[in-house]
């Protein structure tokens, strides 16, 4: 198992450019790096995943303000055992289940036009609902 990680190594396995590493480095998302001699930085593997996990935060729509707390856990953690995070993390999840449902709708809407179908639900977006013709 590899030790250490260069920055681009590391930008490549959690997706995260390598001028967003050095942003989340400076405003102390990240810690500071490791770095060697010639001054290049060094990753460790745990790193990695506290990248990882900022990649997924990211892709739920967390800000970047509220991803702190939760990489201030430990590997193995109960996030029940810690009552503000597992309350924010709740709330969060209720918006994404929005979000979610809002897309389902739009994607359903888009389907009833794809397939010319009169009866279905309309979008949400859509009052008056009209049928834009099926493209074919």
């Amino acid at each position: 198992m590899k030790t250490e990680f260069t920055i681009k190594e590391v930008s490549e396995q959690s997706n995260i450019p390598e001028d967003t590493i050095r942003y989340y480095e400076k405003i102390g998302l990240l810690p500071q790096a490791k770095r060697k001699e010639n001054r290049h930085r060094v990753y460790s593997p745990n790193d990695l995943e506290t990248m990882k996990l900022l990649t997924c935060l990211k892709k739920t729509g967390m800000p970047l303000t509220e991803m702190k707390p939760f990489l201030a856990l430990s590997v193995g953690d109960r996030i029940s055992d810690h009552p503000q995070l597992y309350e924010k993390l709740l709330k969060h999840r209720e918006t994404i289940r929005e979000q979610v449902s809002s897309l389902q709708q739009i994607l359903d809407f888009i389907n009833i036009q794809l397939e010319g179908e009169e009866d279905g639900e309309s979008c949400a977006l859509s009052e008056p609902r009209k049928q834009f013709g099926v493209m074919r």
